[in-house]
């Protein structure tokens, strides 16, 4: 069948890993790219619920083998269960307010946009837009995308939400705050007035209260409590990242590379195996 080696020893590896697991990750990890596959192998060894994740995300979300080694890199199966910093049980009913811990997240992965260099709070928007789908199913389920640079016009003064959606679970419109750097309090000032003129111009009768989600790169949990504590408004404040640093990417791919040398007793034995694989790779 003209497999090398080193493909025979990783589908040996991938039997004995999978072959006495839960139906539920075996269905999972069938249906995953080969290469993704023996990247959560080896990054997780035995931890079944950490692979199950990454898979689950990976089919829901169309992952590259690079977005999935950013969201490992983030570690956002230990993030799972978290919700976005917010006062949502002070200004929600608790029904609402326990949906919306489900539906908002404390990190998002952006590596879809493909940024390796600072940018623009602007151009972080255009790319966003012009990704919108993926930006949604990184979301999450419910939400309806309306626009961007949304225009809220009151009193003479026109305002602008940098990306506006409908989630159908909550009802609700949901603005999102788009801040290149690390989270400032005065950003839960600016939202809770972006919020005052949805409900004002925009909420229907039917609709549930608008809900702000400040979107940074950086966030003090003590700082983000402190800002959110007399605000009236419903805002969550998460973090995102856009791609692994370059200098931390060159120290994964190194540790991978030398872990997996360790793990091939076969390398003497098969003195073309680098040169076969790298044919199997081109």
């Amino acid at each position: 069948m003209g497999m090398s080696p080193r493909n025979l020893w990783d589908m040996k590896k991938f039997y004995e890993r999978f072959c006495d697991s839960d139906p539920k990750l075996r269905q999972a990890v069938a249906v995953l790219p080969w290469g993704h596959t023996l990247k959560l192998m080896q990054k997780f060894g035995k931890d079944d619920k950490a692979i199950l994740y990454y898979a689950q995300e990976t089919i829901a979300k169309g992952w590259s083998r690079d977005l999935l080694t950013n969201a490992i890199s983030m570690q956002m199966h230990l993030r799972e269960n978290e919700t976005a910093d917010n006062n949502f049980a002070l200004t929600l009913p608790t029904a609402q307010a326990q949906l919306a811990d489900d539906v908002f997240r404390s990190s998002y992965n952006l590596g879809f946009l493909g940024v390796r260099n600072p940018i623009l709070e602007t151009e972080l928007e255009a790319r966003l837009v012009s990704k919108v789908k993926q930006f949604l199913l990184e979301l999450g389920r419910g939400f309806t995308y309306i626009g961007n640079q949304h225009e809220l016009e009151y009193n003479g003064k026109v305002s602008r939400v940098d990306m506006l959606f409908y989630h159908r679970g909550l009802r609700c419109l949901v603005a999102f705050d788009l801040k290149i750097g690390e989270f400032k309090p005065e950003y839960a000032g600016k939202m809770n007035y972006y919020l005052s003129l949805l409900d004002r111009l925009e909420r229907q009768d039917d609709e549930n209260r608008s809900i702000g989600i400040i979107l940074c790169a950086e966030k003090d949990k003590v700082e983000v409590e402190l800002a959110l504590e007399d605000m009236g408004k419903p805002i969550g404040v998460a973090e995102y990242q856009l791609i692994i640093p370059q200098e931390e990417l060159k120290r994964v791919v190194a540790d991978e590379v030398e872990a997996f040398g360790k793990e091939l007793p076969y390398r003497t034995e098969f003195p073309l195996l680098d040169s076969e694989h790298n044919k199997d790779e081109n």
